[in-house]
Parts: structure tokens; C-alpha cells; sequence
């Protein structure tokens, strides 16, 4: 990588532009946000361990507190408690009823917890997990109800030793574009029949040299429909209109993040389209947008109806599924059916 600004030099940037958003200021001054943050370690700013094994634990006690997971097209913001955290080698889980993640530790490298005064003197606290590139996986921001001692109890838990104002970071991984196989199209149907489980979904394909974009680009019709690059945002409005609850998938390497429930007030904003409910919020580029696909998987109790959205590089920017819990999936079969599909993809 090339040399990278010292810390004083990126406080000092920001000390002329205290406003403007982390992420929009690291981007424009050709940093890192994790970088942002830690030229900032000290007294608002602690190095912290991000073992999920460790953290997870110790968040709970936090009660009710803003869980952010993000992709370079899409923010998904939930309200809600962690409870019900499954530890792993390689994959973690918390499974509560608001909080609701997929978590991949390998990834969660640099951890901090920030405790930040704002010109009215409002202290602002989260913790904040980045990966080896120095991109944000997970953040959680404390909101006025959330308990302020298990914070403080958090931190002197997981302080490092070392507080170090820099990082050293990796060089980030390029996503991985669409690989398909036309010439195993028959293989890939047949064995999509046998699926029983989403989850055999990616081994799968992996083991056909394929990834999921691939993949539903070769398989075709029933099972991959392409749809509209406008989908995403019909279908959010017309779950919102007829009052059929989802479950959003949005995530990157190190985190998935899920909302399971309705999504009612949806809002245009320029090149977003957002989801403003009060415990759940989505803000989607759908500039970004390239790809858009009802994917049809095989499961044991029915099938899974999926609308996924991709980006211009084949990066995954969200998924959409339907709710079955207290409620029959017939509603978001039909949702996705009225779809309009995109009558010719170039592969």
C-alpha cells in the first residue's frame, strides 16, 4: 500500500471538517475510516479486542442500543438487544429477536470503543470493528436508554495494552465478479433440485466452479428470473403497501445483519431508496444497482423465494426473503410473481 498520511496529519484534516460524515471524510481524503479513528486513540478512544467471543457477551449488558451493518451500497440499522449469542471457530451467531446476525470473527480485526463529545457536550458512544483493510464490518451505537455502566465495564474488559494512533492494514480483497459454466447448466439444475437447505446453496456451486451470481445467470428460468434494476425498490413498497413482513439480508465479509418484520414508511431520497420505521432503518443505493434476480431454492418445508441485488463488480449488496413466521408465505410468493423481469441479461 502506499504511504499513509500519520495520525497528526489526518487529525489535523479533521479539525478544518469536523462535520461532515466519517465514512464521506475518510473516502475523500484517501484514508480508511478505521484509520479515521485511530488517530484519534486516547482519552474518546480506546483500542479494544474485537473477538466477538469476548464482546458479544459484554454488549448484551448494554440493552437496547443501534446495531449497523453496512456494504458499499447499503446501510441496515436495527434497534434491539443482543441475546442469544452461538460462538464458532468460523462462523458466530446472535439470534435475537430484533438483533440478528451472522458473524465471521476471522474478519473482525481492529476494534475500538468511542465515547465522543459533541459541541454541546453530548457524549456519543459505540464501538466500531473493522477489517484488515480497514473497512467498518459492525458498528453499535449506545442510544439515551442504553446502559452507560456496562459500557465503561465493556471497555476496561477489552482495552489493549497497546493504544496505538496506527494501523497497519492489508490491501483490500477485490470482489469477486460473476463466474459461470454454462457448460454445466444441466448439472447445476440437477443438483439445485436436490437442494434441501439454502445453506447447501453456496457449496454447491463452489463445487460446480460457479458463485451465486454465476450461477443464477446459467441455471435460468423458473429457478433465476432477472428482474428490473428498479425490483428492489417496487417490491419495498409494494411489501410495505400490503403489509407482507421480510427479512432483509445485508451484509459484507464479516458481518450479515438481518431485520425480520414489516417495512412500513419507505422514502425516496435522490439516488436512495430508504426504509424509515423506528427500529429498523435501510438506506439503499439504487444507483448501484446492476443486477436484480428471483432466485427459487428447494427447501424441505417449501420454497425459498428470494429478490438479490448486485452491484456493477458482482458484489452482493442485499437479499430480501419472505417472513413465514405467523404468516403465509402465499402473500410474498405473489409479490415477487408481479415482478417485472428483464427481458434480455447479457452474461
Amino acid at each position: 500500500m502506499a504511504e499513509r498520511p500519520s495520525a497528526a496529519a489526518i487529525r489535523a484534516l479533521r479539525a478544518e471538517h469536523p462535520k461532515s460524515r466519517a465514512r464521506d471524510f475518510a473516502a475523500l481524503n484517501g484514508i480508511t475510516e478505521a484509520e479515521l479513528v485511530a488517530a484519534h486513540v486516547g482519552a474518546q478512544v480506546i483500542v479494544i479486542d474485537p473477538d466477538p467471543e469476548r464482546l458479544i457477551p459484554l454488549v448484551r449488558d448494554l440493552g437496547d442500543v443501534l446495531a449497523l451493518t453496512r456494504n458499499e451500497s447499503c446501510v441496515h440499522e436495527r434497534v434491539g438487544t443482543y441475546t442469544e449469542f452461538h460462538g464458532g471457530p468460523h462462523a458466530q451467531m446472535v439470534l435475537g429477536p430484533e438483533i440478528d446476525l451472522r458473524i465471521f470473527p476471522a474478519h473482525w480485526v481492529h476494534g475500538f470503543a468511542l465515547a465522543q463529545a459533541d459541541a454541546d457536550g453530548t457524549v456519543k458512544r459505540s464501538i466500531q470493528i473493522f477489517d484488515a483493510a480497514g473497512d467498518a464490518i459492525h458498528k453499535i451505537h449506545l442510544r439515551a436508554e442504553s446502559h452507560v455502566p456496562a459500557f465503561d465495564a465493556l471497555v476496561a474488559a477489552l482495552r489493549r495494552s497497546e493504544q496505538s494512533d496506527t494501523l497497519t492494514l492489508v490491501p483490500r480483497a477485490p470482489v469477486e465478479p460473476a463466474k459461470a459454466d454454462p457448460a454445466k447448466a444441466e448439472a447445476l439444475r440437477t443438483e439445485w433440485d436436490q437442494m434441501t437447505d439454502t445453506h447447501q446453496f453456496l457449496r454447491m456451486v463452489r463445487k460446480l466452479k460457479m458463485n451465486r451470481l454465476g450461477a443464477y445467470r446459467v441455471v435460468g428460468a423458473p429457478k433465476a428470473r432477472a428482474l428490473v434494476s428498479d425490483a428492489v425498490t417496487r417490491l419495498l413498497f409494494a411489501a410495505s403497501d400490503d403489509k407482507v413482513p421480510v427479512m432483509v439480508f445485508v451484509g459484507n465479509m464479516g458481518c450479515i445483519q438481518i431485520h425480520a418484520g414489516p417495512v412500513d414508511r419507505i422514502v425516496p431520497m435522490g439516488p436512495w431508496i430508504n426504509v424509515l420505521d423506528p427500529r429498523f432503518d435501510m438506506h439503499l443505493r439504487t444507483d448501484h444497482i446492476a443486477e436484480v434476480w428471483a432466485v427459487t431454492k428447494p427447501t424441505r418445508t417449501g420454497d425459498a423465494i428470494s429478490v438479490e441485488a448486485f452491484d456493477a463488480q458482482g458484489g452482493l449488496i442485499l437479499q430480501i426473503f419472505g417472513h413465514r413466521k405467523d404468516t403465509s408465505g402465499d402473500a410474498w410468493d405473489r409479490l415477487v410473481a408481479a415482478l417485472p423481469a428483464l427481458e434480455e441479461v447479457s452474461a
